[in-house]
C-alpha cells in the first residue's frame, strides 16, 4: 500500500517531502472549473466546496489504484461576506484581487481527503483567518514584479513563501493549512495506517 498524492501541487508535495511522507503524485484529470460551478450553482459553502473537491480528486484516482491511500486536497478563499476567490488568470485579476482584500480579513479554508478502493476513509477540514495590511500601491507593483507569474496558481494572488508574507498584518491558523493540507492530522492518520511509524 502506498500514499498517492491526487495533485501537481508543488506546495503540498514539498510539504510531504520535507516530512518524510513517501507518496507519489498523480493529476487527477477532473475539469475542476466544471466541478466548482455545479457546486456553487447549488450553493455550496465555501467549506461544503473545497471538501467535495478534495473528496472528488481522491476518488478519482481511488478508483483506478484501489489498494492505496489516495490524497486529495483542496482550498478556497471566502470573505466575510461569503464570496469565494478564485486563482487569478492574469496579472490584473491578481492586482484587483489584493486590491479587494486589502485592510481586510479573510479566510482560507483546506480541506483533504483519502479515499480507498472507491470511498472516503480519512477527511480533515481546516481554516485559517490572514489579514491583509494596508499596503501601498508602490509595494503592490513591486510585489507583483516580482511574483507574477508564480502566484498565478495561488487563490488570493499570494503566498506566503516568499514576498507575499509582507502583504500580511494578522495570521491565525495553522501555517501548513495556509499552504493546502493540514499536515498534522494527516501525519497521525497515516501512522495509523502503517505508511509511517509510530
Amino acid at each position: 500500500m502506498r500514499l498517492i498524492l491526487a495533485s501537481r501541487s508543488q506546495a503540498r508535495r514539498a510539504l510531504l517531502e520535507a516530512a518524510g511522507v513517501p507518496h507519489d503524485a498523480q493529476s487527477p484529470a477532473i475539469d475542476e472549473d466544471m466541478a466548482k460551478a455545479a457546486l456553487r450553482a447549488e450553493g455550496a459553502t465555501a467549506r461544503d466546496l473545497a471538501d467535495a473537491l478534495a473528496e472528488l480528486k481522491a476518488m478519482r484516482l481511488s478508483l483506478r489504484y484501489p489498494d492505496d491511500l489516495v490524497l486529495g486536497c483542496d482550498q478556497t478563499l471566502a470573505l466575510d461576506n461569503g464570496t469565494m476567490l478564485d486563482k487569478p488568470e492574469t496579472r490584473k485579476d491578481a492586482e484587483v484581487q489584493l486590491v479587494g482584500l486589502r485592510g481586510k480579513s479573510h479566510r482560507l479554508i483546506s480541506a483533504a481527503v483519502i479515499c480507498q478502493a472507491g470511498a472516503p476513509v480519512w477527511r480533515q477540514i481546516d481554516s485559517a483567518k490572514l489579514t491583509l495590511r494596508d499596503f501601498s500601491d508602490t509595494f503592490l507593483q513591486q510585489y507583483l514584479d516580482v511574483e507574477w507569474p508564480e502566484i498565478g496558481g495561488c487563490v488570493g494572488g499570494y503566498r506566503l513563501e516568499g514576498l507575499g508574507v509582507q502583504l500580511f498584518s494578522a495570521i491565525e491558523g495553522s501555517h501548513f493549512t495556509i499552504l493546502g493540507l493540514p499536515l498534522l492530522e494527516l501525519l497521525d492518520y497515516l501512522r495509523t495506517r502503517g505508511i509511517l511509524t509510530a
